[in-house]
């Protein structure tokens, strides 16, 4: 997977990493943090969230044509980190309201914006040399596990900051509260509702409450204060990438010195810029759906973790939200792949061997320090997409590998067809999970909850499709952009992503007024209409790719 790239890809691959360890650290609680400081419902905070998301992406076009005009990609992507590093530093500040937090969200977005688009540009940039052409799908592969690396770590991150600070204040984390609390504050209280906040209040205390409204303040300062915690160390995670780009970007090409040098087409025919063209928008207008289905995993999929899954498992299930474990599970994983592969050495053989001895013995470790009930929080949910990605990276691209020497790999836009089917299976399965459920407007803290392996085996199935087509579409747009617009046409992907993410409020708008069941069927359609377009228009796609 690794063999034969160029050192470009690293420099890319870390500074990505460190990005997205911020990104991910923040996206995987954000919807929490506008619920619980704010007091907002999930259609209002799925509202805002989707707004930002949307900007995130939508803001890469122009990021695009900034670099495309100036061809100072490099100097783009530096203004980016320098611009989400002030936004995650004003998300740290504890105390402000709404039009604040809001205003740090857009901050971030812009940041990103100069940032993602154009760094994916590059990559495509150190591809376009022919001798490393065959390797552009592959590579797109590496680069985009490095985006998730960094996002396995940052729910732990967030959620271990969050419950550390909490604790520090005297209390234990408890997600019902806050919106127990926001009710007591406006008067609006249930019988039962109050009852559930003293008895609740007391748990988490570890004492009697006298004055329950001075005591909800308390705990309210502590929970959203532990965020904006949360939110300081994904600035600070920033500074890494920070740091690998300033230098190593020497390292990557420079767009600007080629053309002048004449070592760089820049130009195309009218007749093939426009088939291109066309091409890559058909692509979006397909992605766009795509994106509106996979994100609500930091939105309504995360109303369902915190709302209708259980929050404690047993020791086997936990070595899967412990970081830890975890992470000795993908060492050991990969010491399996070193030790069975064809090509590996005598030594690299050895080195797997022991790498899988040293998971095994490491995930046993950490199981024997469990306990026979292991309460996590709903955000560690966030990490399983990441973690599958490491794992199933080099499966997927083996798998693409040795199709290829067979002369049977699938072409690119047939690769994204069969991620769009797969993201309609992942959500039936989150759909048969989901027939028993109370609709939220009825649930109580009493309401049936679903074990753990609906959102897992849901988060698997979908993390193949995201294989199949997000690192494949960043490697489409890539191949097929004319190279004068190659940085507005990764733009223009990511614009159609942010098109997809300024739709995820639907998700949080039906999750309050129709059955849980009803929600996923929508996605399951709107899924299978794109892959019924996108294989319709397949001819058209191979043609120019």
């Amino acid at each position: 997977m690794f063999k034969g790239h160029p050192k470009g890809l690293y420099v890319a691959f870390f500074a990505n990493m460190g990005e997205r360890f911020g990104f991910y650290t923040m996206m995987g609680i954000l919807v929490y943090y506008l619920t619980a400081k704010y007091g907002l419902s999930p259609t209002k905070a799925g509202s805002i969230y989707s707004v930002f998301y949307a900007s995130i992406y939508g803001l890469a076009l122009l990021g695009g044509i900034i670099a495309d005009r100036t061809k100072n990609y490099k100097g783009v992507i530096f203004i980016g980190l320098v611009t989400m590093l002030a936004g995650y530093l004003l998300m740290s500040i504890p105390g402000f309201g709404l039009t604040f937090t809001v205003i740090a969200l857009f901050v971030i977005a812009l940041g990103n914006g100069l940032f993602k688009g154009n760094l994916q540009a590059i990559v495509g940039q150190i591809y376009d040399d022919k001798k490393y052409q065959h390797l552009r799908d592959s590579a797109f592969s590496v680069f985009y596990m490095g985006i998730n690396i960094g996002a396995l770590f940052a729910p732990h991150a967030a959620a271990g900051t969050i419950n550390w600070f909490i604790h520090k204040q005297g209390f234990e984390r408890n997600d019902i509260l806050p919106s127990l609390i926001h009710k007591l504050n406006a008067g609006a209280l249930t019988g039962k509702e109050a009852d559930d906040l003293k008895r609740i209040s007391e748990q988490v205390t570890g004492h009697h409450i006298a004055d329950l409204a001075a005591w909800a303040e308390q705990y309210m300062h502590a929970y959203n204060t532990g965020f904006n915690m949360a939110f300081g160390v994904a600035g600070l995670t920033m500074i890494v990438s920070f740091l690998v780009w300033i230098f190593f970007k020497n390292i990557l090409p420079d767009v600007k010195k080629q053309e002048e040098s004449g070592d760089r087409v820049v130009e195309m025919s009218k007749e093939e810029t426009r088939q291109r063209l066309t091409a890559l928008f058909l692509v979006f207008a397909v992605v766009i759906f795509f994106w509106m289905s996979f994100h609500q995993n930091g939105l309504t999929m995360s109303f369902f973790a915190r709302d209708y899954t259980v929050q404690e498992v047993g020791p086997t299930a936990y070595l899967f939200f412990d970081v830890w474990s975890l992470v000795a599970i993908i060492v050991g994983f990969y010491g399996l792949l070193m030790a069975i592969g064809k090509e590996s050495t005598g030594s690299q053989r050895l080195i797997g061997s022991l790498l899988v001895a040293g998971g095994v013995l490491g995930a046993y470790y950490r199981y024997s320090d469990f306990a026979p009930v292991n309460p996590f929080s709903p955000e560690l949910f966030q990490p399983f997409n990441p973690a599958f990605i490491v794992i199933l990276t080099p499966v997927i691209v083996g798998l693409f590998g040795w199709l290829r020497n067979r002369n049977a790999e699938p072409k690119t836009p047939m690769k994204i067809g069969i991620g769009m089917i797969l993201t309609s299976v992942a959500f039936l399965v989150l759909l048969i999970g989901s027939l028993h459920l109370t609709p939220f407007r009825e649930l109580t803290p009493e309401s049936p909850r679903v074990g753990v392996q609906w959102l897992i085996s849901t988060y698997f199935i979908l993390t193949i499709a995201e294989l199949f087509l997000s690192p494949m579409g960043i490697s489409f747009v890539s191949k097929v952009s004319p190279p004068k617009y190659q940085g507005i046409m990764q733009g223009a992907w990511l614009g159609a992503t942010a098109v997809g993410n300024l739709f995820l409020g639907v998700g949080s708008f039906l999750y309050e007024r129709i059955q849980i069941w009803q929600v996923w069927l929508v996605f399951i359609v709107l899924t299978l209409i794109a892959a019924g377009f996108i294989f319709s228009i397949m001819k058209k796609l191979n043609k120019v790719s």
